[in-house]
Formats: structure tokens, C-alpha cells, sequence
């Protein structure tokens, strides 16, 4: 697979690149825990119970936020210079390739524009998948020892999840392939100057992006119909059942609003994953060699 070879190939960059996202949203993952012991012991030192142990829970979420902002500047500082340099040297590649087997100019001009969508991928797609992996998993973990009840229920969404991602995939990809092979034909319609044409080249791709459009909004509103069960019984468990203070209360509704927003993200990645594979595929081995 293309993504794999470029993996090896640019791994050194992939992987310092992916190494700060990863430190950034660990430390983003456990701030709200961090802040609800800073929420709890300010409520302890307003009712006089000393400030000994109001300035620990302080420095270390101080520490935490430095550590998330830190990492974060640092990835956006180094990402452009990693990642276009990855483009320069992939879009030769597919332009050497295209001109070695004699394709159209049409054709090679499109495959190098769609290579970029691989260098979005590392760039962009990868981070945010990593990203909201870290964001579900460590929500539904913080969440387990507030309440385990709490993260079991969360954990039920990933069986809808998995049958409508199955098939809002197969759906898209079909579109994704007629979308790209009407881009792939550009430059020999524009070359026509037959408006006509051109209004009808600009009419196809709109469609495709409309029908992708509403795959992304039905996934997108069965993933909120089954989270709104999930935050009811979530609010339910929380605040008539246990006795939390009002750091964990934040801590809760923190995760659980985590939970929500990283899960409802998922039909954007996935789309933006169905088309990379489609492109994939697309692209022989004599457009990236080994």
C-alpha cells in the first residue's frame, strides 16, 4: 500500500512529527482530572482548610497545560517543513512515473494534485485520528473510575458505530471513484473552451460531493441520536445516583463532553480515510516506487 511505503520512507519526520501529537493530547486528555483536584481544593482553601494543598494540585496542572501548549507549538512550528517537503519529492515521483508509461498531461496533472491528498493525510488525517483515539479512549477510561457504569455506557456506542461505518464506507468509496475519475479529465475538458462542457464537468463533480455530503450527514446524525441516550444516562448516573464533588462533577461532564464531540467527528475521518484508500489504489507502484 502507497500510505506504507511513504510510512518507510519518511518515517523519520512521520514520526517526530506524530511524536508531539501524541504528548500534546496525553497531556490534554488528563487536564480536566488535573483541574478538577485544582476546582476542589480552591472550595477547601475558601472554607479555610489552609493553602498547603491548594498550590500542589495548581503547579501540576500548570505544568500539564505548559506541557500540551508546548508540544502543540512545537508540531506547528516543524509540521509545514516536514510535510512539503514530502510533497515536493512525492508529486515527482507520480509526474516521472505518469511520464514514463506516456499518460495524458490531463491525467498526470490530476494524479500529482491528488498525491497531496497523502501528504494531507500524515498532516492532518493521521494527527486528528490519533487525536480523537487518544480523546474516546482516555475519556472512557478517566470516565471508568468516576463511575464504571458511566464508561460501560459509553463503550455501547461502539457496535452501532461499527455496522454504519461498514456501510457508509462501501457507499463512499464508489462515489470517491467516480469523483476522482472525473478530476483525473480536467485539463481535457477545459482545453475544449466548450462551456457546456465545463459547466457540465463542474455539475458531475458537484453531485458526487452531494451524495458524499449526505452519507456524512446521515452518519453523522445516528452517531448523535445514540450519544444523546448515552448523555442522559450519563447525567442520570451522575447526579442522582453518586455523591461527586464539584471537581468531579467537572471532570465528568469534562470527559463526557470529550466523549461526545471526538465521537462525532468519526464520519469526517472516515470519509477522508475512504477517499486516501481510493487514491491508493489508484495509483499504481510505478507512480511511488519502493
Amino acid at each position: 500500500m502507497i500510505l506504507s511505503r511513504l510510512f518507510r520512507q519518511y518515517y523519520k519526520s512521520i514520526l517526530l512529527a506524530l511524536s508531539l501529537v501524541l504528548i500534546e493530547n496525553i497531556a490534554w486528555i488528563v487536564e480536566p482530572t488535573v483541574f478538577g483536584n485544582v476546582i476542589d481544593a480552591f472550595i477547601d482553601k475558601a472554607v479555610g482548610q489552609g493553602t498547603a494543598h491548594f498550590y500542589f494540585p495548581l503547579t501540576v496542572w500548570i505544568g500539564v497545560f505548559l506541557l500540551n501548549s508546548g508540544a502543540g507549538a512545537l508540531r506547528r512550528a516543524f509540521d509545514q517543513k516536514i510535510y512539503m517537503t514530502m510533497f515536493t519529492d512525492i508529486a515527482m515521483q507520480v509526474a516521472q512515473g505518469a511520464k514514463d508509461r506516456g499518460d495524458s498531461v490531463s491525467k498526470t496533472v490530476a494524479r500529482a494534485e491528488l498525491s497531496r491528498e497523502f501528504i494531507n493525510f500524515f498532516q492532518y488525517r493521521f494527527p486528528e485520528i490519533i487525536e480523537q483515539s487518544v480523546a474516546i479512549g482516555g475519556a472512557v477510561i478517566a470516565l471508568y473510575f468516576s463511575d464504571w457504569r458511566i464508561s460501560v455506557s459509553c463503550l455501547f456506542i461502539v457496535l452501532p458505530l461499527l455496522l454504519i461505518t461498514k456501510l457508509y464506507a462501501k457507499r463512499v468509496m464508489k462515489l470517491q471513484t467516480d469523483l476522482h475519475d472525473t478530476k483525473e479529465k480536467a485539463f481535457d475538458v477545459f482545453s475544449t473552451q466548450n462551456m457546456d462542457a465545463i459547466r457540465n464537468y463542474y455539475q458531475r463533480i458537484s453531485k458526487n460531493e452531494r451524495k458524499i455530503a449526505y452519507w456524512g450527514a446521515l452518519n453523522f446524525a445516528f452517531i448523535r441520536l445514540c450519544l444523546l441516550g448515552i448523555f442522559l444516562f450519563v447525567l442520570y448516573i451522575s447526579i442522582d445516583l453518586d455523591d461527586f464533588t464539584t471537581g468531579g462533577i467537572y471532570s465528568i461532564v469534562a470527559y463526557l463532553w470529550t466523549f461526545v464531540t471526538s465521537t462525532e467527528y468519526l464520519p469526517e475521518l472516515l470519509e477522508s480515510s475512504t477517499s486516501i484508500r481510493e487514491i491508493s489504489r489508484r495509483l499504481d507502484s510505478d507512480d511511488i516506487p519502493e
